[in-house]
C-alpha cells in the first residue's frame, strides 16, 4: 500500500494542467475509457448546474434523500479544507487511504497527458462512485455546464440550474444569455429539469433549450412556489402544498436554494421522498462555510466574548446581494450590532460591484490577503473598492491581524465576517480549527 499523502498525488496532478485551457470534453472521456468509462456506471444522477446556490442545492438534495434512508454520492468543488470534502460516497466523505489509490489509478491511466485538475478529479470522483454502492449520485458542476468534466453523463434522472449571474466572464461569456446557455448544456432530452427564477435574458435561453430538447420544466414562480413564513416555509404547487421548518442554512436565499431541491425531488416520484423526509433533510443539511457562526477555536478567541465571528463564501455580486439582504434582516432583528468585514478577494472578481453591495450594511472593511491562492487581489485594491464604495477600510498583513485590530479600533459589541473568496473562507476553517484540521491531514 503507498504511504504517499494525497496532497502529494494531487500537487502531480496539478502539474499535467494543459498551458492554455480549452474546455472540451475530449480529455475526460478519453481518461474515463481508460478507466472502464466509469461514468456509465453510476447510480441515478441528479446534476446541478447554475451560478449560486448549487453547493446548498445539493447539501439539501442529499439531506433529504438520507432522511429516507438512503445511501447518496455527491461530487462538489471546491473544498474549502481537505479535498476530501468533494467525494461522499455513500453518506461519508472518502477516506485517506481510498483517495489515493483512487487518485494514482487515474494518473496511471492518464500517463501524464495534459488534463485539467478538475477533469482527472471528476474522473477520480466517477471510479469512486461506480464501484462503491449506493442510491443516488448528487453531481454538483464546476466551472460551467456544457462543456464541464461532469457533463460526460449522457441520461441522469433530474437537472436543477439554480440561479445565474455573471461569473467566470473569462470562460462563460460577458452576458447572462451566453452564461445562461452553457448552464442550461447540462439538459438532456427528456430529462425533467427543476429551475429556480432566474433573470429574463437566462430564462429567456434556458427555455429555448427546453423547448429544442422537449425537457420536462417546472419553474419557481411559474410551476412552484417557495416563500419564507414566520417559523418555517412554504411550498406549494398545483395539486401539492408543504409547510415546512425554517432550513438549516441561514438566509432568505437559503429558502428559495431548498425549494428547487424540494421541486427537483417533487418531479420524480419514482424516489418516495414523503413530506416527512424532506421536513428532517431541510432541518439537518450540512453546508460549511455558507453563513457559518464560528462560537470556538483559534479565531474565534481573538475577538472579545461579546462579538461574534462569521463565515461567508459569497464571491460575487449576486451573492453579495444576498448576503446584504441577510445584514439587513440581522439589523432588524436585533440586537443592532455594527458588523465589519475581513475581505480577500480574487484577481477575477470586481471588487467594488461585490462590495457596493455591501455599502450600507457594513461599518468597516478590513482588507487582507487570500492566502493560499497566487490569484488573490492586492488588498490595497480591495482597500480602494470599499472606499469607492463608502465604507471605511483597512488593510491587514493577515487573517489573524485583521481579527486583532477590530477590537482595538471599535470597542463595542460587533459582529465580524470573513467573505469575498471560498479560499479565504476555507484558510479561516483550517487556522479556526488548526489541530484538528493537522490530525486529518
Amino acid at each position: 500500500m503507498t504511504s504517499v499523502p494525497s496532497d502529494a498525488v494531487l500537487a502531480r496532478l496539478e502539474r499535467l494542467h494543459p498551458r492554455v485551457i480549452d474546455l472540451s470534453l475530449d480529455r475526460v472521456l478519453r481518461l474515463l475509457h481508460r478507466l472502464g468509462d466509469p461514468h456509465t456506471a453510476l447510480p441515478p444522477v441528479i446534476h446541478i448546474a447554475g451560478t449560486n446556490g448549487k453547493g446548498s442545492v445539493a447539501a439539501f438534495m442529499r439531506a433529504m434523500l438520507e432522511a429516507t434512508g438512503r445511501r447518496v454520492h455527491v461530487f462538489t468543488s471546491p473544498h474549502l479544507v481537505r479535498f476530501h470534502e468533494r467525494i461522499v460516497l455513500a453518506g461519508r466523505e472518502i477516506e485517506e487511504p481510498a483517495l489515493v489509490a483512487l487518485l494514482e489509478r487515474c494518473e496511471h491511466a492518464n500517463a501524464g497527458e495534459a488534463i485539467t485538475f478538475f477533469e482527472i478529479t471528476t474522473a477520480a470522483a466517477f471510479l469512486a462512485f461506480a464501484e462503491t454502492a449506493a442510491d443516488v449520485t448528487v453531481l454538483e458542476t464546476g466551472l460551467g455546464g456544457r462543456l464541464d468534466a461532469t457533463n460526460v453523463v449522457t441520461r441522469p434522472a433530474a437537472t436543477v440550474i439554480t440561479p445565474i449571474a455573471l461569473d467566470h466572464q473569462a470562460f462563460l461569456g460577458d452576458r447572462l444569455a451566453a452564461i445562461a446557455a452553457e448552464k442550461a448544456g447540462i439538459l438532456k432530452p427528456g430529462v425533467p429539469c427543476a429551475v429556480a427564477a432566474q433573470p429574463a435574458e437566462a430564462a429567456a435561453t434556458i427555455m429555448d433549450r427546453a423547448r429544442a430538447l422537449a425537457v420536462p420544466t417546472r419553474w419557481e414562480g411559474r410551476d412552484w412556489m417557495v416563500a419564507a413564513t414566520t417559523d418555517g416555509m412554504h411550498w406549494q404547487r398545483a395539486g401539492r402544498t408543504l409547510a415546512l421548518p425554517r432550513p438549516s442554512l441561514p438566509g432568505r436565499h437559503q429558502v428559495s436554494n431548498a425549494g428547487v431541491a424540494v421541486a427537483c425531488l417533487d418531479m420524480l416520484p419514482a424516489l418516495e421522498v414523503s413530506p416527512a423526509a424532506i421536513a428532517r433533510g431541510l432541518s439537518r443539511a450540512v453546508w460549511p462555510g455558507r453563513l457559518q457562526r464560528l462560537d470556538t477555536g483559534n479565531l474565534h478567541r481573538l475577538l472579545p466574548e461579546s462579538w461574534e465571528l462569521w463565515l461567508d463564501g459569497a464571491h460575487n455580486p449576486a451573492a453579495a446581494a444576498a448576503l446584504a439582504d441577510v445584514l439587513s434582516g440581522w439589523r432588524l432583528a436585533g440586537p443592532d450590532r455594527p458588523v465589519h468585514v475581513v475581505a480577500g478577494i480574487l484577481q477575477s472578481k470586481d471588487p467594488g460591484r461585490f462590495l457596493g453591495h455591501l455599502a450600507g450594511h457594513v461599518a468597516s472593511v478590513v482588507a487582507v490577503p487570500v492566502a493560499g491562492s497566487a490569484a488573490g487581489l492586492p488588498p490595497d485594491a480591495v482597500c480602494r473598492a470599499a472606499a469607492q464604495a463608502g465604507i471605511p477600510a483597512v488593510v491587514a498583513p493577515g487573517l489573524e491581524d485583521g481579527l486583532r485590530h477590530l477590537p482595538v479600533t471599535h470597542p463595542a459589541p460587533a459582529r465580524v465576517l470573513v467573505t469575498g473568496s471560498l479560499y479565504l473562507v476555507g484558510e479561516a476553517l483550517r487556522r479556526n480549527d488548526a489541530a484538528t484540521s493537522e490530525a486529518a491531514a
